[in-house]
């Protein structure tokens, strides 16, 4: 991405005198006289830039300093100032290119066939529209019928590109654009981040040295591999290559993350190019294996998981027997009840163009998608798009996220942070640290305006001072996702030194009884984290063989805005006294009556004594403070008796005793609405387990 630049002919010395009679002037010897030894050093760094130049495998960017060299000593050779001018085509910031461009067709306007169009370019990336525009026209009147016919749709899609360019300029967003620095950047190419859902890890892809391999490509770098940092606090941590059996001496490159960080896509390039995939395990990694469901004989270039884990969207140029309206289509294969997956699933002409749609990233809201495309209304090269799932399971038409992260360059592996206030990308623009870097995107919401008290009297008398009253707008709220994020860690409440435990997290839909999900503790740092699109109410279970589950409730509204939860759960082993909350068991406002959301619970709880057929327990329950003692003990006991006999469905009732315990035990301050929500609880208690 590269900054405006107004390019003027001050600013270069080699054009600051044009004239009418400007006069191309080869490199020969007897064009310079009295400068032998200047002449022979020069001919010699031309003669080595040439050769950069022409090499199998061009490399510009060493090419350039001598063509430089030369330019300075000769800026009127009409070649060497278009050599300089592709060069700079080549790189990061193609509006170097102009004055050279612009110079070589003031020598020689016949100097090559493409000068109108890599003119056109330049412009372009310097966002210099309309002058862009104009190059573009001028390139196609010098074409013949025959090209016209293969050139006039790329050429009208580039002019296309810079009318959205313009608009899109003119309505930019606002946004601090960051370089991360070099705890996570250096000389070499380092994009393709992925980051947990709460920013606390990122994954991403270098090509700087590593112990893998010492083998360098023809441009000085090294095989791809994945590398990783943590967030502490508000900087990150120097990266550290992910190590072994993640990377191997072949290229490793970083395709996508779970939200957890639990789970990993990565990139292998042989066989077409392919999608394995690597799940945590305690402070390692399991060996990377082919994800088969998406991996065809065509190229698989990223991949996402959705928040619950039971859909992939992924990138691919299949076309075996599946749609593919373009190059890279996106897709998706889905997880059905059974633990099958789906056959890849086209998303169809709405997000698919004729061109390339790729890096896909689905945020943890479970709605919003974001990926890089070529097509759509791009303002050049690939632009960073998005679109929304609707609830009748339709996309929205992708929208461009806008000026300044999309730039006629290109813009590749967008990712947003649960928050969705900070985003990551990689960007070779000017300033970095190597070929490629990583980014940081920090969204600031609409700017706040100035409002006028009474415009009219700004212009009422010029002859007097005007007083006026000023008013600034209120706050403009950055709008974040309605997503919440539950995270923490899972111990034993019985250890005597804290002892972290790997645990099954059970993530249910309490309206349908549906299980959306089921995720794992870390099993080295105890460490969860759980993502919760909003407009949900969700029961949640942890469970581990030879304790008792633990559970939570979150009840959350459409319109909740991101928040995080942290939780330290403890979980109970299963002996005599142990107890805890049913926090998902409800009933009807002031009544007895069991709503079946409690009933997902419960049959937890009846798993449990199904386990341990000598287990005998105590489910009682409890109030807030609400009323009077005699109806608060009334209302306990009855409600504790709804749970028995919902169990002893299944269990004997000789297992089984219930108590009401009013409001004598509470666990909150009733105080407070907050409180009493605690107090009024379900509780269950092993009497024995011999």
């Amino acid at each position: 991405m590269k900054k405006i630049r107004i390019l003027t002919l001050i600013a270069f010395s080699f054009v600051i005198q044009y004239n009418l009679f400007a006069q191309n002037v080869e490199f020969k010897k007897k064009n310079f006289p009295g400068q032998a030894a200047e002449f022979k050093i020069v001919t010699k760094a031309l003669k080595e830039g040439n050769k950069l130049f022409t090499q199998d495998f061009p490399d510009f960017e060493k090419a350039l300093p001598f063509f430089l060299k030369a330019q300075e000593f000769n800026p009127k050779n009409d070649e060497l100032n278009y050599k300089i001018a592709l060069c700079y085509i080549s790189s990061a910031d193609k509006s170097r290119a102009i004055p050279y461009l612009l110079q070589a067709k003031q020598l020689n306007s016949d100097i090559a066939p493409d000068l109108f169009y890599n003119l056109a370019m330049a412009y372009h990336s310097n966002c210099q529209f309309d002058e862009a525009i104009n190059a573009f026209r001028q390139y196609q009147a010098t074409l013949s019928p025959e090209e016209i016919r293969m050139l006039s749709q790329t050429i009208a899609k580039r002019i296309q590109e810079c009318e959205t360019g313009k608009k899109l300029v003119a309505d930019s967003i606002r946004v601090f654009i960051d370089n991360m620095g070099p705890n996570i950047n250096n000389e070499f190419s380092d994009y393709s981040p992925a980051i947990t859902a709460d920013m606390s890890m990122m994954v991403f892809t270098s090509k700087r040295t590593n112990p893998y391999t010492k083998k360098q490509d023809p441009y000085g770098e090294y095989d791809e591999n994945i590398w990783v940092s943590y967030r502490n606090g508000t900087t990150w941590t120097p990266a550290v290559e992910i190590g072994k059996p993640v990377n191997t001496k072949y290229n490793d490159a970083t395709i996508g993350i779970s939200p957890d960080g639990q789970k990993m896509f990565t990139y292998y390039g042989k066989k077409g190019g392919d999608i394995l995939y690597t799940e945590r395990d305690g402070d390692s990694w399991t060996t990377p294996k082919f994800f088969k469901p998406i991996n065809s004989d065509g190229h698989e270039s990223s991949a996402s998981f959705s928040y619950d884990g039971r859909t992939i969207y992924f990138s691919s140029t299949n076309n075996d027997k599946v749609q593919n309206y373009g190059q890279h289509d996106i897709f998706k294969c889905t997880l059905d009840v059974k633990g099958k997956w789906s056959k890849p699933i086209n998303l169809g002409p709405t997000i698919n163009t004729p061109y390339d749609e790729v890096d896909v990233f689905m945020h943890p809201d479970g709605r919003t998608m974001f990926f890089s495309s070529d097509g759509h209304n791009t303002m050049g090269g690939y632009d960073v798009f998005r679109s929304e799932l609707q609830d009748d399971g339709t996309w929205s038409t992708p929208e461009n996220i806008g000026y300044p992260i999309n730039t006629p360059g290109d813009e590749r592996f967008f990712v947003l942070a649960g928050s969705g206030r900070v985003g990551f990308y990689s960007s070779n623009r000017e300033g970095g640290y190597g070929k490629h870097d990583v980014y940081e995107i920090t969204f600031l919401g609409p700017e706040k305006k100035v409002k006028m008290a009474n415009e009219n009297l700004l212009i009422a008398s010029q002859s007097q001072a005007v007083k006026q009253d000023i008013a600034v707008e209120k706050s403009v709220e950055i709008r974040t996702s309605r997503l919440t994020i539950v995270k923490g860690e899972v111990t034993d409440a019985f250890a005597e030194t804290k002892t972290y435990l790997e645990a099954d997290i059970e993530i249910t839909n309490n309206e349908t009884g549906e299980i959306i999900t089921t995720l794992k503790s870390n099993s080295a740092t105890g460490k969860f984290l759980i993502p919760l699109p909003s407009g949900k109410n969700y029961g949640i279970a942890v469970k581990k063989e030879g304790f008792l589950f633990h559970s939570e409730n979150f009840d959350i509204p459409a319109t909740s805005e991101y928040q995080e939860i942290v939780l330290d759960i403890k979980l109970m082993k299963i002996q005599k006294d142990s107890r805890i909350v049913l926090r998902n068991v409800f009933f009807e406002y002031g009544s007895a009556k069991l709503d079946p959301k409690s009933y997902s619970e419960l049959d937890n709880l009846i798993k449990i004594m199904q386990d341990n057929p000598n287990m005998i327990i105590e489910i009682g329950g409890h109030t807030d403070n609400s009323g009077s003692h005699s109806f608060n003990q009334k209302l306990s006991e009855a409600r504790a008796q709804s749970v028995v006999n919902y169990i002893s469905k299944t269990i004997a009732m000789s297992r089984l005793q219930y108590q009401g315990y009013a409001f004598d035990q509470p666990i909150a301050d009733n105080g407070t609405e907050a409180g009493r929500a605690l107090n009024r609880r379900v509780e269950f208690k092993i009497i024995s387990n011999n």
